[in-house]
């Protein structure tokens, strides 16, 4: 394999090279459209753009083009409006897929001629929530980037060898930028185009290469199940995990199915990459990374993938050993205080999730009046059957007995919020405000849309009922049952949303309920409208059994 360095990649390649497929795009034709990108922005007399494309090989033409023309870069992490009224101000131009944004294809001009890439004035910045929520702006050197995928390829460029990269991570931030474009453009490894959120989807993408790796996130690799070709997906060559910690269990399921352990990275936008483990507990720093410890003992970090000097010290708690490798002793931004007692909140969630009920866990402060901590928790299996056998009572009473003997009870937890799952952002984390904001929230009588789909004349849904629904104490407080009243409910809002829009409830004809639905049960809810006679006929499933059917009539609204 030929390695091209990051700042040559606009030279001609001495060897014919892939980038990507459908459409298929070689490094030749790569190389054209971003001098031509360039040479359009340059006679607009752009000086800095917002980047945020879907398509990876469209972003690697973006990027190219504007460091050619010696433009300043920004990565939003999305097109929100508010995202797009903080950086407006700081750009000239938008560059996206969304309507009214300016495209690759209206910049394309005269090309600039190929040269090196400088290194020094080549500029990005990443844009990243940190743990609080509030959007930061990350400016790096081409330098730093260039740095880090040269590690990466000398680390494991041989493991990898001509693997196509998949990934189910976005491209506009750190972990994805560097491992599903700029490391493969170097190497010379073909990489897939899209995002591929679903195990479904890399699986498909998978069975299309003989050899491939996985450039993933912990939430995808947890939601790998059963259902999905394991011997043939064990030909990975590799599986990356970033954005996260990766559960001891999730890792060792992998490691069954696969035959080897996924290899989790440990760094931040600001930092880049700092460790990296494979079926350990410890962490081992990359070869050139120096790691220290300031006086409260937060990891405290230097590297070629800095500004040449600093040292940047994060807010995470470590114990670093004789040989250089460490453990994360958890966030020391997340210490609070509770009637003058210091609680680590860290340690709180650590101590939930070492109990068998409990498969994630995390923690805030609720601010109402008197300040308390509130939870959110994902249960584990052996969690979810004592909720449905003995109730959201004796389920958390049994929880707090678990902390008792191991903290003052002020930070016992007052407030509890039961989920499915932990809702991450796109880079892989849960920015304290959005945890604050789920406990302030009422509980919720909706249930989870896990996907749909048309056939004939028939929607059907795939429904997962929330373990925490507020009906469930009183219905019944030891053994919760989803009500015959709310699943009507959900069908009659659903059907308005997707398939009887400016129609309402007239009354009912049949009616029939033949299994319980329990909380974590998934279903499948079918929906047929009969608009000449404005009647709506759904059924439930659940694994294979017909829980409830019936009829609705519907009326236009203002009849």
């Amino acid at each position: 394999m030929n390695w091209i360095n990051l700042e040559q990649l606009l030279q001609p390649s001495p060897a014919p090279r892939l980038i990507t497929q459908a459409p298929e795009l070689a490094h030749a034709e790569l190389c054209e459209q971003a001098l031509r990108l360039a040479g359009g922005l340059q006679q607009r007399g752009v000086k800095r753009i917002a980047v945020h494309l879907e398509d990876a090989a469209h972003l690697a033409i973006a990027l190219l083009g504007a460091w050619r023309a010696g433009i300043e870069v920004l990565l939003p992490a999305d097109l929100q409006p508010g995202t797009r009224a903080r950086w407006s101000a700081q750009v000239d131009l938008w560059l996206s897929d969304r309507p009214g944004d300016t495209t690759i294809g209206e910049l394309q001009a005269a090309p600039l001629a190929p040269a090196d890439l400088d290194l020094e004035h080549c500029r990005i910045s990443l844009c990243t929530s940190g743990s609080s929520g509030e959007p930061k702006r990350i400016d790096k050197q081409l330098r730093q980037l260039a740095n880090e995928v040269l590690a990466l390829e000398r680390l494991w460029g041989e493991a990898l060898g001509q693997a196509w990269i998949i990934g189910s991570v976005a491209t506009q931030h750190i972990y994805g930028l560097l491992f599903r474009v700029l490391w493969p453009l170097c190497a010379g490894r073909g990489f897939e185009r899209r995002q591929l959120p679903f195990p479904e989807d890399l699986q498909r993408a998978s069975r299309a290469h003989p050899a491939f790796a996985w450039v993933a996130s912990p939430a995808l690799l947890k939601r790998m199940g059963e259902n999905l070709d394991w011997p043939a997906l064990s030909q990975v060559q590799k599986v990356f995990s970033s954005g996260g910690e990766l559960p001891g269990e999730a890792a060792q399921q992998l490691y069954q199915r696969l035959g080897q352990w996924p290899t989790e990275i440990l760094g931040s936008s600001e930092t880049g990459g700092i460790a990296w483990r494979q079926g350990e507990a410890l962490w081992r720093p990359f070869a050139d990374v120096q790691l220290s410890q300031d006086e409260q003992g937060a990891l405290c970090i230097a590297s070629p993938y800095l500004p040449a000097g600093h040292v940047e010290c994060s807010a995470d708690a470590a114990d670093i050993t004789s040989d250089g490798r460490f453990t994360l002793l958890g966030r020391l931004d997340r210490i609070v205080k509770l009637e003058e007692k210091r609680i680590s909140l860290p340690l709180l969630e650590q101590l939930l999730c070492e109990h068998t009920w409990v498969s994630e866990a995390r923690l805030g402060v609720v601010e109402q009046g008197r300040a308390y901590l509130g939870a959110l928790l994902v249960l584990s299996p052996a969690g979810l059957h004592a909720l449905r056998n003995q109730g959201r009572r004796a389920l958390i009473a049994g929880l707090r007995e678990h902390l008792h003997g191991h903290c003052d009870p002020t930070a016992l937890p007052r407030r509890w919020r039961l989920l499915r799952q932990l809702p991450l952002n796109a880079q892989g984390k849960l920015p304290q405000a959005e945890v604050q904001a789920l406990l302030l929230a009422a509980r919720s009588m909706a249930p989870d849309v896990l996907g749909q789909s048309v056939e004939g004349d028939e929607l059907q849904l795939r429904l997962a009922v929330p373990p925490d629904l507020a009906c469930f104490p009183g219905h019944f407080p030891q053994t919760p049952v989803l009500p015959g009243v709310v699943q009507i409910d959900w069908v009659i809002a659903l059907a308005s949303e997707r398939l009887t829009p400016a129609h309402r409830f007239a009354g009912m004809e049949v009616l029939k309920f033949q299994h319980v639905v329990r909380p974590g049960d998934e279903l499948v809810l079918t929906l047929r409208f009969d608009a000449e006679r404005s009647k709506l006929y759904f059924n439930y499933h659940c694994a294979g059994q017909v829980c409830s059917s019936g009829r609705i009539l519907l009326e236009a609204d203002g009849a």
